[in-house]
């Protein structure tokens, strides 16, 4: 069973406590009938509180609230809010004995996480710490795994918050062990039983040393680009009519698979399980979902993922809100978006007093900016230097002029033999 929650209270001892969504109406009906019910200051008089006696509890909001004894004596009692889970130490005269609730099953539900041992077999502190930071008063999504074998009994759940699962987001901060939860990367997320979706398919190159056209349509640095190869190239060595047709044909096909995904995504359900280089659909800036792959987790408060879009090659940090499942047909498209190395140059020698490209210091933010105005929107062509260990490419301008040569006369990048 799958349903909304909100979660109340963590315990101490790691213990969640959620409120169905459902239960939510009920609760509030038997909150305003407690209030109407019970206008007095608490029991002034002594009273021989016993373990598990029920009554009400004054919260430190005014409001009542039905509570049990944990641990009687002294001055004060540990009691606990039955609908929200919380237990707190309260003075005698913020407690009122009663059975007029007790009918009436508590709102909340204690659970633990499915198949997910904490280290050292018990929640330490810090643990406790982040789960409560994470999760009280968060909306959050419970998949039932397996009932307790007692009506009190802790419910064993799977709980998905911002489409992450929490036993793999715990497991990835080192509080526990949880079954399946493979060590990828940043990407440390439950699979549970879904299969493994396959990946995306990589196009055809064309052979070394045969000249191409291409855009380039991503750049990570002045070296590191990703290329389209020109829809009417003919990547694979075919008849050149034969060539053309199953190229363009393809980019047709993928546009209009598109066109129908855009139309139909509302129907496409959320990702709930993320892997690294899994493939999945996702909304850009200008409201449409394009086919992409996940990379890593970049936040965790609220999540938010590292995505690349395949056919483009470029990469945006997303919440969970706009990744969807990729329907399959999608996948049987090549990439349209080749990562590729640029052979024949190299940074200029190090400046400190210019300003770098954070991820890539070796080259100047001014050659980046350069290369782009090189390359941006133009029609260019390339020639594959090796397949292996990366694509390497000599990348040309219309008029065959190799485009690293305007970064070598402006003292940005030097020839590389």
């Amino acid at each position: 069973k799958i349903f909304q929650a909100v979660v109340s209270c963590v315990g101490r001892d790691g213990t969640i406590y959620i409120i169905p969504k459902s239960f939510e109406i009920e609760l509030n009906k038997l909150m305003t009938e407690i209030q109407s019910n019970f206008k007095c200051l608490g029991l002034l008089e002594p009273y021989c509180w016993k373990k598990g006696e029920a009554c009400v509890v004054r919260g430190s909001d005014t409001m009542w609230y039905r509570g049990k004894v944990v641990e009687p004596g002294g001055s004060t009692l540990q009691v606990q809010y039955i609908d929200h889970g919380c237990i707190e130490r309260i003075p005698q005269c913020h407690l009122y004995p009663t059975t007029l609730y007790t009918a009436v099953p508590p709102f909340c539900i204690p659970c633990q996480l499915y198949k997910t041992v904490p280290i050292g077999n018990f929640w330490q502190q810090d643990a406790v710490d982040c789960l409560q930071e994470l999760l009280t008063n968060e909306e959050v999504e419970i998949h039932v795994q397996e009932l307790p074998d007692n009506p009190w009994g802790k419910l064993s759940i799977s709980l998905y918050f911002g489409g992450m699962s929490l036993s793999s987001f715990m497991a990835y901060q080192k509080y526990c062990v949880a079954e399946d939860c493979q060590d990828i990367s940043e990407l440390e997320l439950l699979e549970g039983d879904i299969p493994v979706p396959p990946s995306y398919v990589l196009p055809p190159l064309p052979i070394p040393g045969d000249t191409f056209p291409v855009r380039v349509t991503h750049l990570v640095s002045p070296k590191e680009v990703y290329i389209c190869l020109d829809p009417s190239t003919n990547r694979v060595k075919q008849s050149a009519t034969e060539g053309d047709a199953n190229c363009d044909s393809e980019l047709e096909s993928l546009d209009e698979a598109l066109k129908w995904c855009n139309r139909s995504v509302e129907s496409f359900p959320f990702l709930t399980h993320f892997r690294t280089e899994m493939p999945c659909l996702v909304e850009y800036q200008d409201g449409l979902w394009y086919r992409a792959k996940l990379l890593s987790v970049e936040e965790f408060d609220p999540v938010k993922i590292l995505v690349q879009f395949v056919d483009y090659g470029s990469f945006s940090v997303v919440p969970t809100s706009r990744l969807r499942h990729i329907p399959y047909h999608l996948l049987k498209y090549p990439v349209q978006a080749v990562r590729a190395l640029l052979a024949g140059f190299k940074p200029a020698l190090y400046d400190k007093n210019v300003k770098r490209i954070p991820y890539c210091p070796e080259w100047s933010v001014e050659a980046l900016w350069a290369m782009m105005e090189c390359v941006e929107g133009k029609q260019l062509s390339a020639s594959i230097l090796a397949l292996s260990p990366e694509v390497t490419i000599s990348l040309y301008e219309d008029d065959q002029n190799l485009v690293h040569m305007k970064l070598i006369e402006m003292g940005l990048a030097e020839l590389d033999e």
